[in-house]
Order: C-alpha cells, then sequence, then structure tokens
C-alpha cells in the first residue's frame, strides 16, 4: 500500500487539476515519508532536490534552445519558410498540407519545441489552407501532427530531457532524430496525397505561381538553413556540444532578426519573457519529477519489475511493445514531459537489461511522446492548434488521428531497422 499509495495521490492530483509540478511532487514527497518513515529525511530530500536539479549544467541547453525557437518565430522565418514551401508545392493538390510539414519540419531544426512550431504554423498556414479551401480536418491535421517533427529533428528539448534523465549521450540522441524525422515526414507527405486523393474536397484549389516568385521566395529562408545547417554540422561533427550550439544559435535567431529589421526592440522582450516563462515551465515539472523519482528509487519499483519480467521469460520484443502499449495509453492522459519523467526511471532498467540500445529507445520515446502530443483526451500539440485556429477541438483530434498513420508506420520500421536511428550517431566520434 505505501508503494501503490503515492501514485493513486499523483492520479487524483492531476485529476482535480493541481498543476503538474505540484502534482509530482507532493506525490513523491509522500511516497519518501510512506517508505523511509522518516519526516526529517523526507523533507531534506524535498528541500536539496530543486537545487541539485537546477544546478546541473547540461540543463541550460533547454532555455538556450527556447530561445532560439522564440527568436525565429518572432523574426518571421516560419512566414518565410512556409511562403517558400507553398509557393514551390501549391500548384498540386494537397499542397499546401505538403508545405506545412516541410516548413514545419525546417522550423523544427531551428527550434526544438513542438508547441511553439504548431501556434507559429497555425497563424501562418491555417488562414492560407482556408483560402483555398481546405477542409479544418486536413489542414489542423497537417499542422498538429507536422509538428511533431520538432520532437526529433535536432535541436530537440524532448531529447535533452530523455539525456538526462537516463544519462545517455544527449549529442548522439539529438544525431539519432534526423533520419527518423525525415522518415516521419515522408510518411505523413504520403499520408495527405491518398487523404486529398480519396477526398479531393478537402483539398479542392491549386495555385499557381510564377517560377520567379518560386526562386525569389527561397531567397528570403537563407537565414533559417543558415542557422539549420549550424545546428546540424555543430552536433554531428562534436564541434560544439549541444548547450554551446543552443547558445550560438540564440544569438544567430536574435542577430540575424535584428539585422534584418525583423526583431524590434519589443520583440526581444517578448521572446525572453515567453522564454523565462516555458524554462520555468519546464524546470518546475523535472524538479517535481525528480522528488517523485526519488521516491520510484527508494521503493525499489525498477528493479521489482525487471525481476519479475526476467522471472517470465518473455522475448525481448514481446516487452517492447508492451512499453510501448504502456507509454500509448499513458500518454492519452498526460502531457510529455511528466509522462517521460515518470515511466522512464521505472522502464529503462528493463529496457536497457533485455539488451535494446539506449540511443534507439530514446528515438522510440519521442515516437511514443509524438503520439501523445496529438492524439484524445489530452494532446498538447492538439489543443494549441485548436486555441489558435478556432477550430473545435475534436476536429482537430479527427485531423491528427487520421495522419497519425504516419507516426504509427514510422515506429514500426524503427522497431525492425533501428539502423535508421543508429547510423549517424555510430559515425559520430
Amino acid at each position: 500500500m505505501e508503494v501503490a499509495l503515492p501514485f493513486i495521490v499523483l492520479v487524483g492530483l492531476l485529476l482535480s487539476g493541481v498543476p503538474i509540478a505540484f502534482g509530482l511532487a507532493g506525490a513523491g514527497a509522500l511516497g519518501i515519508f510512506l517508505v523511509t518513515g522518516d519526516w526529517k529525511n523526507m523533507m531534506n530530500t524535498v528541500g536539496m532536490v530543486p537545487y541539485l536539479t537546477c544546478s546541473e549544467y547540461v540543463l541550460t541547453t533547454i532555455p538556450m534552445f527556447i530561445l532560439m525557437a522564440y527568436f525565429s518565430s518572432w523574426g518571421g522565418f516560419a512566414r518565410d519558410l512556409y511562403t517558400a514551401m507553398q509557393n514551390w508545392l501549391s500548384n498540386i493538390r494537397g499542397g499546401l498540407g505538403i508545405a506545412t510539414v516541410f516548413a514545419c519540419g525546417i522550423f523544427g531544426a531551428m527550434s526544438g519545441a513542438s508547441t511553439a512550431s504548431a501556434s507559429a504554423m497555425s497563424k501562418i498556414a491555417m488562414p492560407e489552407m482556408r483560402r483555398f479551401g481546405y477542409s479544418d480536418t486536413l489542414a489542423t491535421g497537417a499542422i498538429g501532427v507536422g509538428s511533431v517533427l520538432d520532437i526529433l529533428i535536432p535541436p530537440s528539448i524532448a531529447m535533452v530531457v530523455y539525456g538526462i534523465s537516463t544519462d545517455t549521450s544527449i549529442g548522439k540522441l539529438l544525431i539519432a532524430g534526423v533520419f527518423p524525422g525525415v522518415l516521419l515526414g515522408i510518411f505523413l507527405i504520403g499520408c495527405i496525397l491518398v487523404w486529398v486523393t480519396v477526398r479531393p474536397l478537402s483539398a479542392p484549389k491549386v495555385m499557381r505561381v510564377s517560377w520567379s516568385e518560386r526562386f525569389r521566395s527561397l531567397l528570403a529562408i537563407w537565414p533559417s538553413l543558415l542557422i539549420v545547417i549550424f545546428v546540424l554540422v555543430a552536433l554531428y561533427t562534436g564541434m560544439a556540444t549541444p548547450t554551446e550550439v543552443g547558445a550560438v544559435g540564440a544569438a544567430a535567431s536574435g542577430v540575424l532578426g535584428v539585422a534584418m529589421g525583423r526583431l524590434s526592440k519589443s520583440d526581444i522582450i517578448k521572446a525572453l519573457i515567453d522564454t523565462l516563462s516555458t524554462t520555468t515551465m519546464i524546470l518546475l515539472i523535472i524538479v517535481g519529477a525528480m522528488i517523485f523519482g526519488h521516491f520510484v528509487t527508494l521503493s525499489q519499483i525498477p528493479q521489482k519489475i525487471v525481476s519479475t519480467i526476467t522471472s517470465l521469460n518473455l522475448n525481448r520484443w514481446t516487452v517492447l511493445w508492451l512499453v510501448i502499449g504502456t507509454y500509448f495509453a499513458v500518454s492519452m492522459f498526460m502531457d510529455e514531459l511528466p509522462l517521460m519523467l515518470i515511466i522512464i526511471p521505472i522502464v529503462f532498467p528493463l529496457i536497457t537489461l533485455m539488451g535494446f540500445d539506449p540511443i534507439w529507445f530514446g528515438v522510440m520515446t519521442m515516437m511514443m511522446v509524438g503520439m501523445g502530443l496529438v492524439f484524445p483526451p489530452v494532446g498538447m500539440i492538439a489543443f494549441v492548434v485548436s486555441s489558435t485556429t478556432k477550430v473545435d477541438l475534436m476536429t482537430v483530434y479527427r485531423g491528427t488521428s487520421i495522419l497519425m498513420i504516419a507516426i504509427i508506420l514510422t515506429t514500426i520500421l524503427l522497431c525492425f531497422f533501428p539502423q535508421i536511428a543508429l547510423w549517424l550517431p555510430g559515425k559520430m566520434g
């Protein structure tokens, strides 16, 4: 009972609307007290964990990536990307949806914040798709699932959090998401093409753009490409650490925005405030999860699970699919970061014992998180798209649920061909 009660309390707190960070911390503190029976020990843990967690140097990666995202968004780089993709692809049926996927992918390589991408693309892409008669279901689905690319293509804040939680190389994790991200983008484009073929009225109009205008729009995206190339090359070659890449990327986004007259003083202040707010929220969740994780460690839940599974002599792939099924079931009710921070300490020892590569499992974790971000009843990205576009949430869910087929196909291929995720990290020094 002393082990089960904190989990019951956590669920009750989350269902009652208590902020996730405080729910995790409260349930974790209760668990520590029940397991140790020592009030002083519990208070010492709750008092020390925030400092020990937030003083970790590697966590500075998170605000740098977030600041890069907000500078890029306020600087209009996302709009330039979408305009260029729109000009090149809008002459085919469903082209605006495909343009949204491309723009989300490139913007994701500049930010790593899926919700920031969803918000930016909702404001930019939705009016254009409506103007050309796209159904709200297809339009919001393309924006929502397209934004999932951001948690795979580096830089990815979720990958950084996974790396911190499992003590896995963050640089290799970030690079591991490149090919799976590209593969997901290809499947997503394929799903959109099938959709508009089966239901032509979902994308009834195409737009003709002159070749001169197409090439002219490409000239506007050089700042975005410059930042993307720097991030990928710096990470792949080991020229800079993820923290250094984030810092230089954020500085480059800001300097380019100011130099091009895109970022005003008020825009910079807004970006800094948004970064501070988002970073604080993430760090609070991490602190709460660390307190809860301390309880999980004291209670020896992971060791008991590993012992039980091992005694059953289950095939390691059976274990993996059980873990994936658990991830998906829980992801329907919980946001990405608390989901990762609660489940990873429990399942990671089991996964590594079964011989699965921790970097590959990191990519698989991102796929499960991606499903949770767009699937009901929570789906944080779906909420962002719905609130930004003023489209009914159920309509958004229909669109993202259909296009989630792309995420499922990518996940299946990663299971059969792990080298899709492991080849690039294996080439790093």
